[in-house]
Parts: C-alpha cells; sequence; structure tokens
C-alpha cells in the first residue's frame, strides 16, 4: 500500500511539474502601457493577462513596503506598542512624522507604511519585528525565496534607493502582491482611504495617496504607490469586478494611473472567471468501480476569453484498480486520480480525486486527514 501511495504521488509531482497557469498565451493587449516593466495578472489563478519586461530586475521604490507590511501582519505582534528610536525619527523621505521615545501600535505604523507610504514607519516595524534592520532585510529576502521571487533582493524595509543591491521585477511584486491579498487584515489595509491613529499622546489621520483608490478608478480594491529619482514611478494595485481579480503592476510608468486602468478595463471587458471543474460528486462515469464514487474536493476556476473556451479540454485520470480487494482490505489511495485541465495544450489545472467508501460521506480531505490524526493518537472529535 506504501510503495502504491508513493507511486501516486509520483504521478502528481510529475503532473504539477507541467502546470503552466501563468505561462498560457492569453488575448493581446492592443492598447500602449508607458512603464518600462508591466504585469498584469489573475489574483487567484495567477494567469498572466499581460506582460512587458516583466522578468527584468530594476529598482522598485515604495511598493517594497508590500513585503514590509505582510511581514509585520505575520509577526502576530499588531497589537504590540512600538517605541520609536532615533534611527526610525531621521529616516529621510516620505514621513509619518514620528518622534524618538513616542509609542504607538504596530498596526497604526502599518497604516502609516501603506496609506501615507512612512519610511519612518518602515524602519520603526523593521526594528521591532526583526530585532534590527538588518534582520528585517534578512527576514525580507527570505520569504521573497519562500515565494519564489527569483529575481528579486532586498536591502531595505523603505525602497530608497540607499543600495544597489535592492531590486524586484514586475512578476516578482505580482507574485507577492497575490500571496498578500490572501490576508484578510492585509486586503483591510491596503482598501482603506483614509485612517486615524488614536495614540494616547498623538493623534494622527492617513489619507491613502493610492489615487485609483480614493478617486480614479471605482473597481479599485488597494495597492502600494512608489517613487524615487532613480525607480521613477512605481505602482501596484488591485482591483475586483464581477468576481474577476486582477494585479497590476508597473515599473518606471510615467503614465501610471492611465496604465493601470486601461488593462484593468480590458481585462474586464476581454476575461470571465469560468468554473472548468466542480467541487463534489465525479457525475457522467462508465465505470463501475469509480461510478459514484470519486469526489473532487475542489472547484477550478479559470479567467478565460470567449475564444479560449473551444480550447479547453479535460482528462480524467485515474489509477488503475488491483484484480483483488487490497483497497478494501488496506484502504484506498489518496489521490486515486486527477482531473486535468488543459488549454491550447498546456496544463494549467490539476485537482485531485478521492474515493469514496461511503457514497454519502463527500468529507473533505482535511476532515479526513483530521479524522485519520484522531484515530492514530486516540483522541475523538468530542475530547
Amino acid at each position: 500500500m506504501k510503495r502504491t501511495c508513493i507511486y501516486i504521488f509520483m504521478i502528481i509531482f510529475l503532473l504539477m511539474s507541467q502546470l503552466t497557469p501563468d505561462k498560457v498565451n492569453a488575448e493581446e493587449y492592443q492598447g500602449s502601457v508607458s512603464a518600462v516593466g508591466a504585469i498584469l495578472m489573475e489574483q487567484e489563478s495567477g494567469r498572466v493577462l499581460y506582460e512587458k519586461e516583466a522578468h527584468e530586475p530594476m529598482r522598485i521604490a515604495s511598493i517594497t513596503k508590500i513585503m514590509t507590511a505582510i511581514l509585520a501582519i505575520e509577526s502576530g505582534k499588531m497589537e504590540e506598542t512600538v517605541k520609536i528610536s532615533s534611527n526610525a525619527e531621521g529616516t529621510e523621505g516620505s514621513s509619518i512624522y514620528l518622534t524618538a521615545g513616542e509609542e504607538i501600535t504596530l498596526e497604526d505604523l502599518v497604516y502609516g507604511l501603506m496609506l501615507r507610504s512612512g519610511n519612518d514607519a518602515a524602519i520603526a516595524i523593521a526594528e521591532h519585528v526583526g530585532g534590527s534592520v538588518e534582520g528585517f532585510v534578512y527576514m525580507m529576502n527570505d520569504k521573497a525565496d519562500e515565494l519564489g521571487m527569483t529575481n528579486t533582493a532586498f536591502a531595505n524595509p523603505h525602497g530608497l534607493d540607499d543600495h544597489e543591491e535592492h531590486y524586484s521585477t514586475a512578476y516578482d511584486m505580482a507574485q507577492l502582491t497575490k500571496y498578500a491579498m490572501e490576508n484578510e487584515q492585509y486586503r483591510e489595509i491596503s482598501g482603506t482611504k483614509t485612517y486615524r491613529s488614536e495614540a494616547e499622546d498623538r493623534y494622527r489621520v492617513f489619507n491613502n495617496k493610492n489615487r485609483l483608490l480614493t478617486q480614479l478608478y471605482r473597481y479599485s480594491t488597494g495597492g502600494k504607490t512608489g517613487y524615487t529619482k532613480r525607480a521613477k514611478r512605481t505602482l501596484v494595485s488591485t482591483a475586483t469586478k464581477d468576481e474577476l481579480d486582477l494585479i497590476a503592476v508597473t515599473i518606471n510608468a510615467p503614465s501610471d494611473w492611465h496604465d493601470h486602468m486601461s488593462l484593468f478595463e480590458w481585462a474586464f471587458d476581454t476575461f470571465e472567471l469560468k468554473e472548468l471543474v466542480k467541487k463534489g460528486k465525479v457525475t457522467q462515469l462508465k465505470d463501475d468501480y469509480f461510478k459514484d464514487r470519486l469526489l473532487a474536493e475542489y472547484e477550478f476556476e479559470y479567467p478565460l476569453s470567449q475564444e479560449e473556451l473551444d480550447d479547453v479540454t479535460t482528462r480524467l485520470l485515474l489509477y488503475k484498480p488491483p484484480a483483488d480487494d487490497r483497497w478494501e482490505k488496506e484502504g484506498y489511495p489518496y489521490p486515486i486520480g486527477t482531473y486535468q485541465v488543459e488549454l491550447s495544450g498546456d496544463v494549467i489545472g490539476i485537482i485531485p480525486l478521492k474515493y469514496m467508501e461511503d457514497q454519502n460521506a463527500e468529507k473533505s480531505f482535511w476532515q479526513s486527514i483530521k479524522d485519520k490524526i484522531f484515530m492514530i493518537t486516540g483522541v475523538k472529535d468530542h475530547g
């Protein structure tokens, strides 16, 4: 049985290695983009809908702060009070005007970081979360490695041009934003237009600098602005319409607001999120062994243009049942097969399938894992 499961997971691994959801050619955008580097990505699938020099490393200015913000949020210290150092107070550039010795919550600092692009807030966050700026920068690069940001190097928490080895790409920043947008608190902060910080000794109001969110674009859900003399204008923004969630990144873009709005409008007009595999019992199977016994444990949706619908195919790949009753005695392998979804011959999705011994027991994979843990440890659901 163990050998069978190993074979199954080897098959899944090989299939996953072919997965190219972000590399399938989309409809061609006919507009112009002022940015030197740019990308438009659908958030859930990671499909790249448009790109321009998207993998070219460039200076990124304050969109760096997306990484700073998500690390602060994930630290679990948002309610903690931070005592501001003289090092933070003296940070050049955009500021929320922190003073050495004052105390402010980490949460307030993250709002000041994202809405007002406070470089002093970035240093204060780094010192509190990382123990030092150097320690925090190590955390930033470690997280970048974890997220597969292969053309990125961080040297500070704010994006100022004080190091040569501080850069990223439009693609890497879209990947970071995709990850960050999975966090509810990040989404809330990124999409906040105005925030009031009510520390005991000082009252501040932060108005978001992202004009797409505050003035220009009704479908905007957040993002981060940036500018330095060397990086020029950089911008990450997110937008949602009709359940289609988009991420746009532009680097060195003289007309970044227009770039983002035009790309968003084109995508909303061109693509629709389609459900290609339904969650639940797999129907229309002729094989008596598997009929009414297979469960797709989650749905699979993908952004497609109308012209691409005919190019989508799904393949059901199942493990061949043994001739004896081995599975009935030892347990059914998981996954027992997969739905493989292809667009124009490229694999865009692989959905694992579970064999249901009880046709009425459509439990999730994680519930099944939980049950197995309970069985192994002897712990019951009721404790």
